[in-house]
């Protein structure tokens, strides 16, 4: 989505007064369609879930290539959110079916590995499409989801074993969004979400607080995020492979600590060097805490209640997505430094109401 705001200014002809709304309308689809559908495929499968998610967002964006006007663009976006709500959740259900319980970090580990290269893929890729047509970028996404599509058709069998699947087959919205039943998960993902949204506030706030201070420019600020995500890829398998028999408690107070670290860093400087380091930290932060969550989630969840229980996730998730750039913002807007300052005591209280949580289910689970 880097290329949307071009592609709709240049080539759909949407004004920019009406982009960011229709950048809403994809989180949107997502959010709204989550919650309804997000766990089905604990009821019909992953794997008919999976083709139909590729399927329907591949075809979307094939679709935006020939959409023009803002309410037919409008329209494809939600259709694509929606289809994209059930893919994540389906997705980690599929390596917790498949891979034993306390091999599930370093898997997640892996997933995320891909998730970065294709952010720095992506774009790449993307800007090569661009100099052909800005809509070219949509065909390309179209061709690479699809293809994600035949390769699932092809070589992905069914992970979802038929005693999982539960015998009633009435769920209501309630029943599709666990947290408001699991008193444990719904702990996990407030205490989660909030120090995610502290998170949030570096990523959101710091190209602001670079170019205002000077010392970037935007498209340095584009390679700086470029390098975070590359040291993704190039560390969170050894980092996790290294902390792998180390307790779910201990790397999240370590993510915490890591994470006001980055904070204090930006706190008392603005030059190159904070802003690396400040960014370097929040990545290590994310390695730590990245693939523990997914992770913590399967502990609780039943077999038979995966995939609802990573659409509650990801329900928090875009929760978060949303509150969370909108706050920092604001808090910038008051005083350049009153993020850093505001996010240190928010990250250190959620980071320890998330560890005694984390504690207390593991004790639970256990018992």
């Amino acid at each position: 989505m880097p290329f949307f705001a071009l592609w709709a200014e240049k080539e759909a002809g949407i004004s920019a007064s009406h982009i960011g709304l229709l950048l809403a309308c994809y989180s949107g689809g997502e959010l709204l369609a989550t919650p309804l559908v997000g766990g089905i495929a604990d009821r019909v499968g992953r794997r008919p879930v999976l083709l139909i998610s590729t399927a329907g967002v591949g075809m979307g964006f094939a679709i935006l290539y020939f959409t023009h006007g803002v309410w037919a663009s409008a329209l494809v976006l939600i259709l694509i959110g929606a289809f994209e709500s059930v893919l994540h959740p389906t997705i980690s259900a599929v390596i917790a079916d498949a891979i034993p319980a306390e091999q599930h970090r370093y898997y997640f580990s892996i997933a995320r590995v891909m998730s970065s290269a294709g952010r720095v893929a992506g774009p790449a890729v993307g800007s090569v499409l661009a100099l052909f047509s800005l809509g070219a970028v949509f065909l390309g996404s179209a061709l690479a989801t699809l293809i994600s599509t035949l390769i699932i058709a092809l070589w992905l069998p069914e992970t979802l074993t038929k005693d999982s699947i539960p015998d009633d087959e009435d769920e209501s919205l309630i029943g599709i969004l666990p947290a408001f039943r699991d008193a444990r998960l719904a702990g996990l993902l407030l205490w989660s979400m909030c120090l995610q949204i502290s998170a949030g506030w570096l990523s959101s706030v710091l190209p602001l607080y670079a170019v205002d201070a000077g010392t970037l420019t935007p498209s340095q600020i584009g390679l700086l995020f470029t390098y975070a995500a590359v040291l993704t890829v190039l560390f969170q398998l050894k980092i996790s492979a290294v902390l792998a028999h180390v307790s779910n408690f201990r790397m999240v107070i370590a993510s915490g600590c890591v994470l006001v670290g980055a904070f204090i860093c930006l706190l008392f400087s603005s030059s190159l060097t904070a802003l690396v380091l400040g960014l370097s930290l929040l990545s290590l932060s994310q390695m730590l805490f990245g693939p523990l969550l997914p992770t913590l989630i399967m502990e609780l969840a039943p077999a038979h209640a995966r995939a609802t229980y990573m659409a509650a996730a990801s329900v928090a998730a875009d929760l978060k997505d949303t509150v969370g750039p909108a706050a920092g913002t604001s808090l910038y807007a008051i005083a350049v430094r009153l993020p850093w300052m505001v996010g240190i005591p928010v990250a250190v209280c959620a980071t320890l109401a998330l560890a005694f949580n984390v504690r207390r289910c593991g004790r639970r689970t256990a018992s």
